[in-house]
């Protein structure tokens, strides 16, 4: 008897595919407080969020609205909100029962550990967006926003490089310079 490989068509990744699907176990994850729907969701999740992108300058509210975006997105799917639940449970126990004590550089150690998992990637790929397209991180980081509706931003300091030196810009003024390209034949 030979053995036979059958290939599924699928547009998940094998990563995607290890997400526990079943149901969540009662009770609070070993050593943890009782995450789902909780006030420590939010409280961990902001933690991780601080940690992943860390801003000394940012206050609590971008990273809270980050958090709620995150929770809402998970909430859409339900396999979305138990990788969620079960990722933060999980950061929980990796840490021996409480991510919220560990330090920093011990916290961001054990987030780039599990950085390719499937809730790191799905919290990713809102934080980023969400975090970075809040009205108050724009003021803190210098950004006026859109200019579309004010006009562009050519006639609103778009070259108002002050702090750079004069670009130095000379013509050509020699001799016309030709090149020379051959044809061959049968070739593109």
């Amino acid at each position: 008897m030979t053995e036979q490989t059958v290939q599924h068509e699928s547009d998940q990744q094998p990563t995607d595919l290890q997400v526990d699907t079943s149901a969540q176990p009662a009770g609070p994850p070993e050593g943890g407080a009782q995450l789902a729907g909780s006030d420590r969701t939010r409280r961990v999740l902001v933690r991780l969020l601080r940690v992943a992108y860390p801003h000394e300058r940012f206050p609590d509210g971008p990273y809270e609205r980050t958090a709620a975006s995150i929770e809402d997105a998970a909430r859409a799917d339900a396999a979305d909100d138990r990788a969620l639940t079960q990722g933060l449970a999980g950061l929980d126990r990796a840490a021996g029962g409480d991510f919220l004590a560990l330090d920093a550089a011990a916290a961001e150690a054990l987030l780039r550990d599990r950085a390719d998992e499937y809730f790191f990637r799905r919290i990713r790929s809102t934080a980023v967006v969400a975090l970075y397209d809040d009205a108050e991180v724009w003021e803190l980081l210098g950004y006026e926003g859109p200019s579309f509706d004010r006009g562009g931003y050519l006639h609103r300091g778009f070259d108002d490089l002050d702090w750079l030196p004069h670009a130095r810009v000379e013509e050509y003024t020699g001799e016309a310079r030709v090149e020379l390209v051959e044809s061959r034949e049968g070739t593109r």
